[in-house]
């Protein structure tokens, strides 16, 4: 790469900041569309504390007579979470599930993570800690050591009246058919790591085998399969596969911390904000090239900044001494505005992308590298949690297309857009909200959104709300559980630019009447 004195200097700042103007232009002739709010989405595992001691405690006094935590459910309810995959992730793919129904269970040793799972925890739970929270249950099927047929068995548990497993559903006290709409073949079985890996050869016949069984059952079931950004195993996959999948998941961590608990600098995690673009954009393409792009979606169901950590795992059996290390995951100082920021940009990316992107899941949750940390005597919100609440409660149902302009943050030999903003309206474009991100650790960026298109006179104040702290590495705790929280603010308009604090994800809401609206 060839290094101008530029670069040397930068290089040399370690961090520096270009000149140019920041914000956005809308066209003319720009069309609200209404993009999809399963973005939101969630993903829980049985890894650690994610159910037992997360959402599923029975023993607990801040327990139902269910044993879900109760304080959880309240708080979740404020994310508007859409829908939630279950039960992994690499758990799943040694996971069966009449373990996990009915009446008498045994425990069952988890290959995956080395620890006895109690199977207290099982479908019927799910579904109705789902229904709960008023989310969307999605399940993820073993396709490491399952076959289509335990697979379509399930969907049959879950949806039928009639047949072995129908009736069975019926005899544990379930009359009502649960009607699990989403279901997932197999998870990350791309990878060495993976119960039950796959080749590229063997993947694509079992995923059309399953599928043909499970919509055997269902018809009107949606579908995914494990892929990659990667055509080498997806365009296989969708040549063998594709015509009977509604979606293609896909995962991303950006900064692995699996075999060692370092998390990147708050610098080094701004300096990977692009990194889910690209991903979607190269499994796009390999979409395209299968000619199934529009008829097959993305679904990014696994997404976090950190990857979990799990030294030596799967392996170790029951002696495996690496369990302890993970509680590393639940060192809440991990999750600083490093990871607010990050979220906020990888929702954004999904918004810009929504037609080829419909579903995401954060990863996970609850608990190790959750948005929300649990422990015996309460919770705690990290802010990761205030952004997806953010982008859950105050964004407008539709997206508006917008040409961003941006100065340059840079880090070394590297650089991305110091700002970061998408531009959501509703339906008769009376009502605006931009989420705008400012990367910069420690500089206010001025932000000119484009009133005149969007025709509305430029107001002398905004209205936002702002998500910051007193550093870019603050973060909330046990004691300290709104260091880190949302703020209205007040804040003034010059010359058409607003102010965008450092390390900032900021919701600016303002409207129009409906005479310049019609006018337009």
């Amino acid at each position: 790469m060839r290094k101008s004195i530029y670069c040397i200097v930068f290089m040399a700042l370690s961090l520096s900041l270009s000149a140019q103007n920041s914000g956005f232009t809308v066209a003319q002739d720009a069309v609200p569309d209404e993009y999809n709010r399963m973005i939101f989405g969630q993903f829980i595992e049985h890894f650690h504390r994610q159910i037992y001691g997360g959402i599923f405690e029975p023993d607990s006094p801040l327990s139902d007579r269910d044993g879900f935590r109760t304080d959880v459910i309240e708080a979740l309810k404020e994310l508007k979470i859409p829908i939630i995959r279950w039960p992994g992730g690499c758990f799943v793919s040694s996971y069966h599930w009449l373990g996990g129904v009915g009446a008498s269970r045994q425990p069952v040793f988890d290959k995956a993570w080395s620890v006895e799972d109690p199977n207290t925890f099982g479908t019927a739970e799910f579904v109705k800690w789902c229904r709960l929270i008023n989310a969307e249950p999605f399940i993820c099927t073993n396709a490491g050591t399952g076959t289509p047929e335990e697979m379509s068995d399930w969907v049959e548990y879950c949806n039928l009246n009639i047949g072995q497993w129908g009736k069975m559903r019926k005899s544990h006290g379930y009359d009502a058919p649960f009607n699990v709409k989403y279901w997932s073949i197999g998870n990350e079985n791309y990878g060495h790591w993976e119960i039950g890996a796959k080749t590229v050869g063997e993947w694509g016949t079992l995923v059309r085998e399953s599928a043909k069984m499970m919509r055997a059952v269902d018809k009107d079931i949606k579908l995914f399969a494990a892929a990659l950004s990667d055509e080498s195993w997806t365009l296989p996959l969708l040549q063998t596969a594709g015509n009977w999948l509604d979606y293609v998941s896909i995962h991303g961590y950006w900064n692995p911390m699996y075999a060692e608990n370092k998390p990147f600098s708050y610098i080094e995690c701004m300096m990977l904000t692009e990194e889910p673009d690209k991903s979607i954009k190269h499994t796009i393409e390999v979409l395209e090239k299968a000619g199934l792009r529009g008829r097959v979606k993305i679904a990014y169901d696994e997404w976090n900044l950190r990857g979990w950590h799990h030294p030596d795992s799967p392996g170790g059996g029951a002696n495996n001494p690496y369990i302890a290390d993970r509680d590393k995951n639940d060192i809440n100082s991990t999750y600083t505005m490093a990871d607010a920021v990050f979220s906020a940009c990888f929702l954004n990316t999904c918004i810009r992308n929504h037609n080829d992107v419909p579903i995401a899941g954060f990863s996970p949750v609850v608990n190790a590298r959750g948005a929300l940390f649990v422990h015996q005597k309460g919770i705690v919100r990290r802010t990761t949690f205030h952004v997806l609440s953010m982008y859950a409660n105050m964004l407008e149902k539709n997206y508006i297309p917008v040409k961003m302009e941006s100065e340059l943050l840079t880090h070394g030999e590297k650089s991305v857009p110091a700002l970061d903003a998408i531009l959501t309206c509703n339906s008769d474009k009376t009502s605006f909200t931009v989420a705008v991100i400012n990367k910069h650790p420690n500089k206010t960026i001025d932000f000119a959104p484009d009133f005149s298109t969007l025709k509305t006179s430029v107001p002398g104040q905004i209205q936002a709300t702002v998500l910051s702290g007193a550093s870019p590495d603050d973060w909330n705790d046990v004691g300290a559980e709104n260091r880190v929280v949302p703020v209205e603010k007040t804040l003034k308009v010059t010359n058409g630019k607003v102010g965008i604090p450092p390390h900032s994800v900021v919701m600016l809401k303002w409207t129009t009447n409906k005479k310049q609206s019609r006018n337009k």
